[in-house]
């Protein structure tokens, strides 16, 4: 009860400052004898994985501010940077979000921190949550390591490091090594400690990707066994080309094509995220929730087909 109560303290401390109230869903499966997924789901996020969130990142705060005082000695050291967003992707954004009756200050930095954040919070359980969510992360600077003491913007924070997970990041570990030169006086090779942050940043969007793609094939997986079945889902991508639908029940992700809608001739509007029918006047926008049915499934391509039902 003490950690839980000082985790929430935590958060509120880090929210105030700026801190980016992003809950990030995780697509999890449970898998048969062959390794075959059988079910889809979004993890749950429990309050005990909260209270371990906010003390690593106090932990990680806290070594990178310790090293950032010693001046010198902290020229070396591998850093976790994110930048501010850049405000032309910002401005798109709230184009976006008006048109779902949500606003966004764009007058500084904090502002925009403090809309976002209060964005995040009306939308959690509206049809256009996830959809939004999806939106302000793609609108955020991507986060790298840097010998830069330079700020974390989505956290809020002055300094940050990557300390916590020595077992499963290379940059943890050269920050482990560097401390323990620090504190026991023991040698620490001399490292080329921006190639090493160049290096780290570089395999993390390598290993994101192939995380997506993992994932993507999975979920290809599933649904190949469930052709002819329906869902719910929400309208996640417009484009000329046809509508990307995300099912609500496990976050699979599949397109209906634009050929498909055989009511009537449909054209793209990209003013208004949307694709509208010439004689019917019918129109499918982002964040509209429809009813699909399940097409096909490209193992190879890692592409799922759905018909509007």
């Amino acid at each position: 009860m003490l950690l839980s109560s000082f985790s929430k303290k935590l958060k509120e401390e880090r929210l105030k400052n700026g801190s980016l109230a992003f809950e990030g869903s995780e697509i999890k499966f449970d898998l048969n004898e062959e390794v075959e997924p059988i079910n889809v789901y979004y993890k749950e996020i429990l309050s005990t994985n909260y209270l371990v969130e906010e003390f690593m990142l106090l932990a990680n705060k806290t070594v990178a501010e310790h090293v950032c005082f010693l001046k010198k000695r902290s020229l070396n050291f591998v850093y976790r940077i994110h930048d501010n967003p850049e405000i032309e992707k910002i401005s798109t954004l709230a184009v976006f979000v008006k048109k779902f009756g949500y606003s966004i200050n764009l007058e500084n930095p904090k502002s925009i921190s403090s809309s976002l954040n209060s964005l995040l919070k009306k939308v959690k359980g509206r049809p256009e949550q996830k959809l939004i969510e999806t939106l302000v992360i793609r609108s955020m600077s991507k986060a790298l390591y840097s010998t830069k003491k330079e700020s974390h913007y989505g956290l809020g924070f002055t300094h940050y490091t990557h300390f916590t997970s020595p077992i499963r990041r290379y940059a943890d570990l050269v920050v482990h090594r560097y401390l323990n030169s620090l504190i026991y006086g023991l040698p620490f090779e001399k490292i080329d400690a921006e190639a090493v942050c160049s290096h780290c940043s570089s395999m993390e969007k390598i290993s994101s990707s192939a995380e997506r793609s993992s994932v993507d094939y999975m979920q290809s997986l599933f649904l190949k066994r469930k052709i002819g079945c329906e869902f719910l889902g929400v309208i996640s991508g417009v484009v000329d080309w046809g509508l990307y639908v995300t099912l609500n029940i496990n976050g699979c992700e599949g397109l209906i094509s634009i050929s498909k809608l055989k009511d009537d001739h449909y054209f793209f509007d990209e003013k208004s995220y949307s694709i509208k029918g010439y004689s019917t006047k019918k129109e499918y926008r982002l964040g509209d929730n429809i009813k699909i049915r399940v097409l096909s499934s490209d193992l190879a391509r890692k592409q799922i087909s759905f018909d509007l039902v």
